[in-house]
């Protein structure tokens, strides 16, 4: 747990460096989410309606805009072959760098929702239901596209290709997490989206870093 908490903290250290990164992601949520409203016009009944899918189309995307860079800069460097060469568990390793990017990418995220909520028209109950679920689904999108990112670790044009492999998975977390929004929104009960949405972060938790660590052992190699 130390070797976890120690590449958290480098990871963070090393973003804190380099902020136009993590504003790029952040400005690009909010302009994407404020265009909606500013285009559709003043009908809350329709903003409502399409409050869900927006933010969490918008979240889903602004995450992927750093996943690109989550392997990137230590596999130039050469610092991701030290850490795979490390004593400590490359696992574990690889799980602290997936969740400095949800702290990067996803908590930001979480705390402006509410903002960007309120843009639509939605009740507190539904902002709460979107909290919720943009705390669960969130650490999958980075887990998830932890995978496309190490699997296209060093190819020319990765970007576009890391994209096509990650976006496919990324369509149950957007469908359950818009989902218990809407049903929230329209008083149905969110019971199932979230047991879904657990389900999801549990199954991602206990397979992904495993994967992501296999696929750049191959890369390094």
């Amino acid at each position: 747990m130390n070797a976890f908490f120690m590449i958290v903290q480098r990871d963070l250290l090393l973003v804190m460096r380099r902020k136009s990164e993590v504003l790029t992601a952040l400005f690009f949520f909010v302009i994407v989410t404020s265009l909606f409203p500013l285009g559709i016009g003043a009908d809350t009944a329709l903003l409502r309606k399409i409050a869900p899918g927006v933010i969490w189309v918008s979240a889903l995307l602004a995450t992927l805009l750093g996943l690109q860079r989550l392997f990137a800069s230590d596999y130039q460097d050469g610092t991701l072959e030290q850490l795979a060469l490390s004593p400590r568990s490359f696992v574990v390793l690889v799980l602290g760098k997936i969740t400095a990017h949800w702290l990067v990418c996803g908590l930001p995220l979480l705390i402006l929702a509410p903002v960007i909520g309120l843009q639509f028209d939605l009740d507190t109950a539904s902002l709460k239901t979107l909290l919720l679920t943009l705390l669960l689904g969130t650490p999958v999108l980075s887990l998830i596209g932890s995978i496309g990112a190490a699997l296209t670790l060093g190819l020319r044009g990765g970007g576009a290709l890391m994209s096509l492999l990650v976006l496919p998975l990324y369509i149950p977390v957007l469908i359950f997490g818009a989902g218990a929004v809407y049903a929230k929104s329209v008083g149905l009960d969110v019971t199932g989206h979230f047991s879904l949405l657990g389900a999801l972060l549990v199954l991602a938790l206990a397979f992904m870093p495993w994967v992501s660590a296999a696929a750049l052992r191959i890369a390094i190699e």
